[in-house]
């Protein structure tokens, strides 16, 4: 497969079985099907690359005009994910309408997720960025507070990036080198080890892995 990647919508976890037995936490990820939107050429864009929209039921009212444009240009039907994934061979003709599909991919390779984290709201900085706190007894009045934020002599104001409570997670995380346990082509389903960033039913972009560990 000349496309190094496919989009989906998390499921949720589940577990599967090893041949030894071994009991293995996945994530199924619903992969697909998907649709070539628009072809990015080096000669063109400056790099190679596809555009890809994960097939599901859209009412076209829920469109703008402009996206309704975009996607009729290439005579697909209304989607509402679309993302951009490299190519492994530029000289394959990829082309608007082709289809992309799990079976792309195999069981035992490792795979990079990219999804957006769950929100967890306006959060202290104990939970936010794991401060110690301090004492819970003998009145200390200084339980969940952050502490110093900077020296008065030197340098007299706060340090740039000091950590403080606010807006805790919703943040594009990309989960790396996870090890793809099963692939059914027929339902679309792929199952990876560990967990994938994201609540259950968001989306997530799966492409091969970059980097090995």
């Amino acid at each position: 497969m000349a496309v190094k990647g496919i989009l989906g919508i998390k499921l949720g976890m589940t577990q599967a079985f090893a041949k030894d037995g071994t009991v293995v936490p996945c994530t199924a990820i619903q992969a697909g099907p998907c649709v070539v939107v628009q072809r990015r050429t080096r000669d063109r864009d400056g790099y190679d690359a596809v555009q890809l929209g994960l097939v599901e039921f859209v009412k076209p009212q829920r469109l703008s005009k402009a996206e309704r444009g975009h996607l009729d240009k290439s005579k697909v039907p209304p989607m509402r994910f679309l993302r951009e994934v490299p190519i492994e061979d530029a000289g394959e003709e990829t082309k608007p309408g082709d289809r992309v599909l799990v079976d792309g991919f195999a069981a035992g390779e490792r795979v990079d997720v990219v999804g957006v984290s769950k929100g967890r709201g306006f959060q202290g900085g104990v939970k936010r960025w794991h401060y110690r706190g301090g004492d819970a007894t003998h009145g200390s009045m200084f339980h969940r507070a952050p502490g110093g934020i900077g020296a008065s002599s030197f340098p007299s104001r706060v340090w740039l990036g000091q950590h403080f409570p606010g807006h805790m997670g919703h943040d594009r995380v990309t989960a790396k080198n996870l090890r793809v346990v099963r692939i059914d082509a027929e339902e679309n389903l792929m199952l990876v080890r560990g967990a994938v960033p994201g609540p259950a039913g968001s989306y997530v972009v799966v492409r091969k892995a970059r980097t090995r560990s």
